[in-house]
């Protein structure tokens, strides 16, 4: 879907009002390096392919299928961890590190929200979270890229298989998601493993790995759900 972007200052876009990032919305959402301890803590990690270009990401799972976030009305889980890509939702760098606005995104639709300026025309305390939240991004993204090609050049990257069943009957086949596989890990050669340590690819790898036990806390959620 085509945006109409504008280029975010006070005198055009003084009048927005910032609503809290969605609570719906996409049930995998990328996440860069930096926040896989606090979304392990909340849901699983995994790494998946753009379908545009093949190449590995990381992503969040909220829920199985798309629109589906199981940890909507999870207040507690939504304080310990709201994805990057989600805090910034509605803003975008642009050119020379700028910042961008889509006026018709569903996070300016209330009258309600925070303003994006103080009197004086400088950047509220909202508006500076989701300039934290871009920045944070920016140089997340490349070192996130790097730690993957990192995996797959050690060999650590497998596919795993997600089968689940419902209360209700239905069966559900989680495909194209992959893992680190810790029997490789442990069968690196020192040096390599000494190299992950130092750039704390360790903790990553960990993090993710840690975070599976999260998706039957998902299909549980999920069940009771159904049963509700």
């Amino acid at each position: 879907m085509a945006m109409d972007l504008e280029l975010l200052s006070a005198a055009r876009h003084g009048g927005l009002r910032l609503g809290e990032p969605p609570r719906s919305g996409p049930h995998f959402v990328q996440v860069v390096a930096s926040e896989f301890v606090a979304a392990a803590a909340v849901c699983p990690i995994f790494l998946t392919k753009n379908a545009e270009t093949g190449r590995f990401y990381a992503g969040a799972m909220f829920g199985f299928e798309p629109g589906e976030n199981l940890l909507r009305g999870d207040e507690a889980s939504r304080q310990m961890f709201t994805p990057l890509d989600l805090e910034r939702a509605g803003f975008y760098v642009a050119d020379d590190n700028a910042i961008a606005v889509d006026p018709a995104h569903p996070r300016f639709a209330s009258a309600q929200g925070a303003a994006l300026f103080d009197s004086d025309g400088q950047p509220s305390q909202p508006l500076r979270r989701v300039q934290h939240a871009l920045a944070q991004l920016g140089a997340g993204v490349p070192a996130t890229d790097a730690f993957i090609q990192a995996l797959v050049e050690a060999r650590l990257v497998e596919q795993v298989d997600v089968d689940l069943s419902f209360d209700d009957g239905r069966t559900l086949n989680l495909a194209g998601l992959y893992t680190v596989s810790l029997d490789a890990l442990g069968a690196l050669e020192d040096a390599v493993a000494l190299d992950f340590f130092r750039r704390g690819y360790l903790q990553l790898i960990y993090a993710m790995s840690g975070s599976l036990k999260q998706v039957s806390r998902l299909a549980k959620l999920r069940n009771d759900k159904i049963a509700a």
